[in-house]
This record gives C-alpha cells, sequence and structure tokens, in this order.
C-alpha cells in the first residue's frame, strides 16, 4: 500500500504492510527514529477521530472530522475491506491502518490534529498505531488508549484533570489522565509531531461529557453503526 495525502507536508512515505512479524517489528524500530516529538505550534481549527471495527473476515475504518474547538461533526468517513493482517500485540498498526488510511483517503476537509484510539510512544518499540498513522500522514496525532501496553504508572488522583507519568525503560513515554472524576483514567501519548503535555492538554479539551475525548468516541460509534448496518438481521 502507498498512501499520498494531499495534506501531507513532505515527500510521502511508503512501506508495504504484508510483513511477516519479525520483518514489522524491524520496521518499527526503523520507523521510531523519523518520528518528531515536537508540537510546530499550528493553528487547530479541525480535528479527526480515528476507530476501527470488524465483522468476519472484514475491517471497518471510520473517520470523524470535527470543528475545533466547538467539536460539531463536519464530516464522516469510512471504508470497508478484507482484514487479512492476524491481530498481534504491537503489531496493530498493520491490522488497522490500511483500513483507517482508505477512510482518511475519502475526508474532504482539512485536518490539522488527529486522535487515535490506540497507543502513541507508548509502545514496546515507540511505535504504536498513532505514532505509525502520523508519521504516513506527517501530522500532528494523539494516542488515547484504555489500558497501557507497556510501562508503569501511579493511579491518579480521583480527580479530572490528574495525571501520572508512565514511563517505560526509564522514559516517559505518556501518562495515565483522569477526564473526569469516578471513571478509569486513560493512556495518553504523543504520536507524531505532538509533545505528551500537548497531547494531554488536547485530550482533556476534547473530554467533554465522556471518559473518552469526543474525536475517537464519535468515531468508535460511526464504526459501530456501519458494522450494525452489515450485519445480517
Amino acid at each position: 500500500i502507498s498512501f499520498r495525502s494531499p495534506m501531507a507536508r513532505s515527500t510521502p512515505f511508503y512501506h508495504p504492510f504484508d510483513l511477516l512479524p519479525q520483518e514489522a517489528i524491524r520496521l518499527q524500530e526503523e520507523l521510531s527514529q523519523r518520528l518528531i516529538l515536537r508540537w510546530d505550534g499550528r493553528e487547530v481549527r479541525r480535528v479527526a477521530g480515528m476507530d476501527a471495527a470488524y465483522i468476519g473476515g472484514e475491517g471497518i475504518g471510520a473517520v470523524v472530522v470535527m470543528e475545533w474547538p466547538g467539536l460539531e461533526v463536519l464530516e464522516e468517513a469510512w471504508a470497508i475491506a478484507e482484514v487479512r493482517y492476524p491481530y498481534i500485540p504491537g503489531l496493530l498498526s498493520f491490522r488497522e491502518i490500511p483500513l483507517l488510511l482508505e477512510a482518511f483517503r475519502r475526508v474532504r476537509s482539512s485536518v490539522d490534529l488527529i486522535f487515535v484510539d490506540g497507543q502513541g510512544i507508548a509502545h514496546p518499540r515507540r511505535m504504536g498505531l498513532a505514532a505509525h498513522i502520523g508519521l504516513l500522514l506527517d501530522m500532528p496525532t494523539v494516542g488515547c488508549a484504555k489500558k497501557p501496553l507497556v510501562g508503569e504508572a501511579a493511579e491518579p488522583p480521583d480527580e479530572k484533570g490528574a495525571v501520572s507519568p508512565l514511563l517505560y525503560r526509564g522514559e516517559q513515554v505518556g501518562v495515565m489522565l483522569r477526564t473526569r472524576k469516578g471513571v478509569k483514567p486513560l493512556v495518553v501519548s504523543p504520536g507524531h509531531r505532538m509533545e505528551v503535555d500537548r497531547a494531554c492538554h488536547f485530550v482533556l479539551l476534547a473530554a467533554r461529557r465522556f471518559r473518552l475525548p469526543e474525536p475517537t468516541r464519535r468515531a468508535h460509534l460511526l464504526a459501530q453503526r456501519i458494522k450494525r448496518s452489515l450485519s445480517p438481521p
């Protein structure tokens, strides 16, 4: 699969996705060296949320574009395709990115920031789903997952906005962030063109009424809606 985005700010990147696990791991290690973990100060006017769902042997990639900071839904896009890559912990990108990129191809709006339901650099090779797709698109991405894949962190206080550093191999790779009082914290980590504190800032602004940030929550709802439409009565 090759991917060329009209919004990419550099030469489009190419790599196949049908790799053997050991090849995929080596590629992740190489790609992690290309990540930019700095925010470039761009003005954010539109954000997108990404999520995927599965039905039988097919996958659904869903993207919801929202106005920022009001979070009004501007556009929805999705793609359905056969999924051939197995689920392997740490290699989720190779299963989901083809679906998500195909859905993103169908987005007409310009997007300044992407929220991804997955890990950023909080990953064994610093190349989780959010980091990987951010690098391919050369766009700022935030990883927001429900539980950690790697690292250790203390339980943050039970109040909105409370954080505790997520440490892995002596480095901070994200935070455990409490988006609401009385709910489990989320794992927030930078993907590409993003910093830990800035990622946390964006997730807190996007988590209005629910535990999850609204862009990924809406993308999840869209993916589930498409899945129900494909399910036999």
